[in-house]
């Protein structure tokens, strides 16, 4: 997947801005799609270029002058072209898991800090997915909202953004509690 089809699909609920764009990458396709700001100003540049994407400026009276972006028809066929492709499997690459790896030979204490510290963090983004969820869905309970929802595409990645998390904090805490339970018996010794 390239960053242009993350953005094509980031703007699929109509026009934003860059720094709108930026702040729904930041909180809602973070979960699958990491880009900085200045990536995705470039992309849009390039999006609109090919025309993929059409901007058009807002006069503001009080702030700066900013640009909307829509997705264009050809934008939508190069989604529907891309999500007819055929995907390349996931795969985990993690410098976290290269401690983890040779934890039988190093000092362990700073690698139980640093799992400690990921759990910490994807509790804190498990409660920003499960508060976005409730927005999503409104009053409707999930299976309402799955069934019945009027575009539940945002809401089916933020799953699996949490589902991430969650193995994500489990693990840690598992692994930081094993390192913590070797390390105090190799100290007995």
């Amino acid at each position: 997947m390239a960053l242009r089809h993350a953005v094509l699909a980031a703007l699929l609920d109509g026009e934003c801005s860059g720094y709108q764009l930026a702040k729904a990458f930041d909180v809602g396709v973070a979960n699958f799609w990491y880009a900085l700001p200045q990536q995705l100003y470039a992309e849009l540049t390039k999006l609109e270029k090919d025309g993929l994407v059409a901007g058009r400026q807002v006069v503001q009276e009080t702030r700066p002058n900013k640009r909307l972006f829509r997705v264009t028809d050809a934008g939508l066929a190069e989604l529907e072209k891309f999500a007819a492709s055929v995907s390349k499997p996931s795969f985990i690459r993690d410098d976290l898991l290269v401690k983890v790896q040779a934890a039988d030979r190093i000092g362990t204490a700073p690698v139980i800090e640093q799992l400690e510290e990921r759990a910490s963090a994807a509790e804190a983004r498990i409660e920003l997915f499960g508060k976005l969820l409730r927005q999503m869905r409104g009053d409707a309970d999930e299976e309402e909202f799955l069934r019945r929802g009027e575009r539940i595409g945002p809401y089916l990645t933020c799953l699996r953004g949490l589902a991430f998390e969650q193995g994500n904090r489990d693990w840690c805490l598992r692994i930081s509690t094993v390192l913590r339970e070797r390390l105090t018996t190799h100290e007995q010794r």
